[in-house]
């Protein structure tokens, strides 16, 4: 049945390489995990305060997006839905939404106004679980899996008025946000005692989306196999890129958290460095990949303060080096880089980007590039930088009878960026 779909076109995906990811919901008022009624076994009842005091009051949109633009983000995905089945716009198949807390507004509404004025494209992340919904039957990773009377109404419930509902809700989406870029669907689960695209109905689910939104990529967690723009690498960095069955490079994009949580978790200090974000977004686009960051505002709709020093950080780098990673991907095969560097490549300029990790003493040490450089600069200032020759005792000890490699020299004192980065025009 998928094969009828039509691919649509990744060049502005492939092209623009950073976004952001918000996760935003009831979850933020606990403050410990967006998992938290998984994780604390909580019911719907016992759940129920955060809905009801539910008042993000400081929210601004519009600060968002500034941020997001700062930071040079060129596309955003929110979450339109999580799995606790919460809905931050205010649908008309479920009273569990926007409308009916303290808040009222559509949240998603004023979000993608917001970010479509800065320029930025427009994504919206959809769950496929909803641990409200009455007719979605407890599983392996419900609150209420533990619960022998919850279990029992399983009998009771039908999977396929749920997925009804999704499709209904999708179709909203689809029809009363304009243009959407990007869809966003988690997660399945096959097997015993979870679920997959049987559950979601998931061709149907997607033809919706084909329909109405042609133009949108869709990610690869609706369990089908034709289905999927873009591989989703979770929390980690992948060791290279992506290929499929007949050995093509395959779209992908890691999501990455600032620290180990989606939404906002008031007592979580594993936050990542902004240099560490910057090697993490680097290492991706040198293998082919994105990087979609999240951010998990606070209950009354403030990006944490940690998240906004790092989106800045992560800017003032990105205004000096936007060039090395926007229209860039892996470099030619035969360009090997330097240890503890790695190469981005724009093949429209015919320009390589060496990223230096470790700053190095003196001289980096680069095989095969040199019968191809003309010339040599930091990206950060537009110096030169000079191209030397490798004497040949010294290359002995390193390589044999390798191929003589090009000395790059660099200044003892490592530049004042948190990744340095040398462009190389080559012939």
């Amino acid at each position: 049945m998928t094969s009828r779909f039509k691919k649509p076109d990744p060049a502005w995906f492939v092209h623009d390489r950073f976004g952001m990811f918000i996760h935003w919901g009831l979850y933020a008022l606990p403050a410990r995990h967006e998992w938290i009624r998984n994780r604390e076994e909580i019911s719907i009842a016992d759940y129920q305060p955060y809905f009801d005091h539910f008042n993000p009051d400081l929210f601004d949109p519009r600060e968002w997006a500034r941020m997001a633009k700062v930071a040079g983000m060129q596309y955003f995905v929110i979450t339109t839905k999580h799995h606790d089945g919460f809905c931050l716009w205010p649908t008309k198949h479920t009273d569990y939404c926007v409308s009916n807390t303290p808040y009222q507004k559509d949240l998603i509404r004023a979000t993608v106004d917001a970010f479509r004025a800065e320029g930025i494209k427009v994504g919206f992340y959809y769950s496929l679980i909803d641990w409200h919904h009455p007719e979605f039957t407890v599983d392996k990773i419900h609150p209420m899996r533990n619960n022998a009377a919850e279990r029992a109404k399983n009998s009771q419930r039908d999977m396929r008025k749920y997925a009804k509902y999704m499709r209904d809700q999708v179709l909203e989406l689809c029809t009363q946000y304009g243009k959407i870029d990007l869809f966003w669907f988690d997660f399945s689960y096959p097997g015993e005692d979870g679920k997959g695209h049987q559950d979601w109905e998931s061709e149907e689910l997607y033809a919706i989306v084909q329909e109405l939104q042609p133009h949108a990529l869709v990610d690869n967690r609706l369990d089908l196999p034709d289905v999927g723009d873009f591989v989703t690498p979770e929390q980690f960095q992948p060791a290279g890129g992506f290929k499929d069955a007949n050995g093509n490079p395959v779209v992908w994009e890691a999501c990455q958290t600032f620290s180990g949580s989606w939404g906002y978790y008031r007592d979580e200090h594993t936050w990542k460095s902004v240099d560490l974000l910057i090697r993490m977004l680097v290492d991706g686009v040198s293998k082919g990949g994105n990087l979609l960051l999240n951010v998990g505002p606070t209950a009354r709709g403030l990006f944490d303060a940690r998240a906004t020093e790092r989106l800045q950080g992560m800017g003032d780098w990105m205004t000096l080096h936007g060039r090395s990673i926007y229209g860039c991907g892996p470099a030619p095969a035969h360009f090997t880089p330097p240890s503890d560097c790695r190469y981005t490549y724009n093949a429209e300029r015919n320009t390589l980007y060496l990223h230096i990790f470790a700053w190095p003493f003196r001289d980096i040490y680069c095989p095969g590039l040199a019968e191809h450089i003309k010339y040599a600069q930091f990206l950060h200032d537009g110096s030169e930088v000079h191209i030397g020759e490798v004497h040949e005792a010294a290359w002995s000890g390193m390589g044999g009878n390798a191929t003589m490699p090009v000395a790059i020299q660099v200044p003892i004192v490592k530049p004042d960026v948190a990744v340095p980065v040398i462009e190389i025009f080559l012939k």
